[in-house]
């Protein structure tokens, strides 16, 4: 098992300034895997599995259950007994011992649930897969063609990882979807998650993606809503601010997790990645992913002008401004867009964030990066 410490740590910040945590995430994450090293310390504990039939029986009677346990309460699935929001609410008002860690695996009815019913009273925490600051730079080749997945990165090999991506997005299509209470026919969502698979990286236009699928305009947007609140793609909002040129105003869009994007672009192997057309667009949402998920942000941009100038990624941490560039090439250097960049968004630094092996200087504000170095960045700037 590989020890995940910030993602537990992030647990127990959360839970000093509230009595209930949600840990939300994908399906396969390791959700189930880090509350369980979380309660091991804990005592008393409970775990209750809602996909399990024996233990939605025992909450047949939720709050006079719940309000008869001590200690740590894990319920694993939550969002497959949403009545249970209101009744935490009326738990976790009550003075006592008892604290509440709930799962919800990519539920976008988690987060409502959260957000009306226990505002205030429970902290959010993410999860995602398996990232460098947890596996180590040494592993990047294997996680950035494999992804994060657990059962995907610890495969014996690229085509057992394979097989396991490809059944996955199988399940989540045609099982977790559906038991989110969304009645999409899978093949149509599969369809538009492949499209965004190929523009991955790029600016969403909504009309293109609605006649690309025959649908409305606001079809396609709930379609991608839906991806984004199942923690299956991400949608990076644009950075503009009052400068005197036209910046921008349509998001970016990238499929999270590279692997299951290697899958949708049917990636056979690592060495097929090297030559692949959105290679250089998939080291870009890997590195973005690595860098928001070590550095937890609370809002990250990326910025462009109609006149070409840009930045991948934007962010303010401990009230600087960074930037960041995502290069696939062997010796990145200095480009007119990265100095527009440095001069109109302030920046007190920016890194081109490449695969190679050397760290070195471009100008005084302005460094190349190892894409393995980003954890050792991350706990400087973090």
């Amino acid at each position: 098992m590989i020890d995940r410490p910030h993602s537990l740590e992030q647990i127990r910040d959360t839970f000093r300034a509230h009595p209930g945590v949600a840990l939300s995430g994908p399906r396969q994450c390791g959700k189930t895997t880090l509350a369980g090293v979380y309660a091991g310390s804990e005592t008393p504990r409970t775990f209750l599995d809602l996909e399990k039939l024996v233990d939605r029986r025992r909450l047949r009677t939720p709050e006079r259950t719940l309000g008869a346990m001590r200690g740590l309460v894990v319920i694993d699935e939550i969002q497959r007994m949403p009545a249970l929001f209101e009744i935490l609410r009326v738990l976790l008002d009550r003075p006592g011992p008892t604290r509440f860690l709930i799962l919800g695996s990519a539920s976008p009815g988690l987060v409502r649930g959260v957000s009306e019913t226990l505002a205030g009273r429970v902290g959010l925490v993410d999860l995602s897969g398996f990232g460098l600051h947890e596996v180590g730079g040494k592993t990047l080749p294997a996680l950035w063609y494999r992804g994060g997945f657990p059962r995907s990165f610890l495969a014996s090999d690229d085509e057992t990882s394979s097989i396991w991506r490809t059944s996955f997005v199988r399940t989540f299509l045609e099982r977790d979807i559906p038991q989110l209470g969304i009645t999409i026919p899978s093949e149509t969502l599969r369809r538009f998650w492949m499209m965004i698979a190929h523009y991955h990286g790029q600016i969403w236009n909504a009309s293109e993606f609605a006649r690309a699928i025959g649908a409305s305009e606001a079809t396609a947007r709930r379609y991608l809503d839906i991806l984004g609140g199942a923690y299956m793609v991400r949608v990076l909002p644009p950075w503009f601010e009052n400068i005197k040129k036209r910046q921008v105003k349509a998001p970016k869009i990238y499929v999270r997790d590279t692997g299951l994007l290697h899958t949708l672009l049917d990636v056979p192997s690592r060495d097929g990645l090297d030559g692949h057309p959105k290679v250089g667009a998939s080291w870009e949402g890997f590195v973005i992913e690595q860098l928001l998920a070590r550095l937890r942000p609370s809002s990250a941009f990326f910025w462009a002008t109609h006149a070409g100038a840009e930045l991948d990624l934007l962010l303010t941490v401990k009230g600087k401004r960074y930037g960041f560039e995502c290069k696939y090439a062997d010796a990145p250097g200095t480009t007119r867009s990265m100095r527009i960049a440095l001069r109109d968004l302030a920046l007190d630094h920016l890194w081109v964030v490449y695969p190679g092996e050397d760290t070195y200087e471009l100008d005084e504000r302005l460094s190349v990066l190892p894409g393995s170095d980003i954890p050792a960045l991350a706990a400087t700037l973090g």
